[in-house]
């Protein structure tokens, strides 16, 4: 595999519809509102994409360092575990993507003011507490809770509030909706390395409670997140409604009936129904 390839591999592509499904959820709420504003919602795509493709090297960086990740793992390919990049360029490109992301979250403090610094400290921090520090999330079966926090209610309602200067209660569901979609995402990921995460000391919900309860998880948090959004449901033809309802139950019976490799596609997957949702909150909003 080309160093390229490697690198892209650690973007972890597939995954990126999470960090653009929170800001398009409170775009959408925006235009649902007449508060839109192009502007804080494309810096807020740069900021939220910048901020996930520096978790993930992160991520990588710090369980090969801490010894948690294998050669031949089931999952994607690590290019550090496996040699071909080294590890402090991983490390220095975690920290050179988060300076980037900082420095573009700093125009933003021309529509939300000063405070907005340290709303961009605290992202910067969870993108790191999640596998570094004294307590890393991901090992401690927070991991899922750091996703609703950091992909849902975050992105959500600071986009938000960047266009339209408050955050009433229905944008605040919005995000807990988004934010559990998310952590759908990592539960696909926990739930295929269950084993080997148990074999090497770290702690996930697959790990904590099994594969049992991390799959019904994943349904009911597909469930909750359309009742959450129930105000922005009602206005989408529902031919899309049902359609996307029938997707997720799909890959819960994906989830519940597959191992090992063979969820892999199931974790872009998961990402996609993600991004699907905002969109069609989209599409509800401009149907409005």
């Amino acid at each position: 595999m080309s160093k390229t390839s490697c690198w892209i591999e650690a973007v972890r592509l597939r995954t990126l519809p999470v960090s653009l499904a929170g800001v398009v959820t409170g775009a959408s709420l925006a235009i649902f509102n007449h508060t839109f504003r192009w502007a804080p919602v494309v810096i807020c795509l740069l900021f939220a994409t910048l901020a996930q493709v520096a978790s993930n090297f992160a991520n990588e960086y710090f369980d090969y360092r801490d010894g948690l990740d294998r050669k031949g793992r089931a999952g994607p390919r690590r290019g550090v575990t496996e040699g071909d990049i080294k590890p402090a360029a991983m490390r220095n490109a975690a920290l050179g993507t988060l300076a980037a992301a900082a420095i573009i979250g700093c125009s933003l403090i021309y529509w939300g003011g000063w405070w907005l610094i340290a709303a961009g400290i605290a992202i910067i921090l969870g993108a790191l507490a999640y596998s570094a520090g004294p307590y890393p999330l991901s090992r401690h079966a927070l991991g899922e809770v750091a996703v609703v926090v950091f992909f849902g209610i975050a992105p959500v309602t600071l986009t938000y509030y960047l266009q339209a200067g408050d955050c009433p209660i229905e944008v605040w569901l919005a995000s807990i909706a988004v934010g559990l979609l998310g952590a759908n995402v990592l539960i696909v990921n926990n739930y295929r390395d269950a084993d080997d995460d148990r074999a090497v000391g770290k702690i996930t919900l697959a790990v904590k409670f099994g594969r049992t309860f991390t799959g019904w998880l994943y349904l009911a948090n597909c469930i909750a997140a359309v009742i959450l959004m129930l105000p922005i449901w009602k206005g989408i033809h529902l031919f899309g409604f049902y359609v996307w309802l029938a997707c997720a139950f799909a890959a819960w019976r994906k989830l519940r009936n597959s191992d090992g490799s063979a969820l892999n596609p199931l974790l872009g997957g998961t990402a996609m129904l993600m991004l699907a949702y905002a969109l069609l909150a989209l599409a509800a909003s401009l149907i409005h």
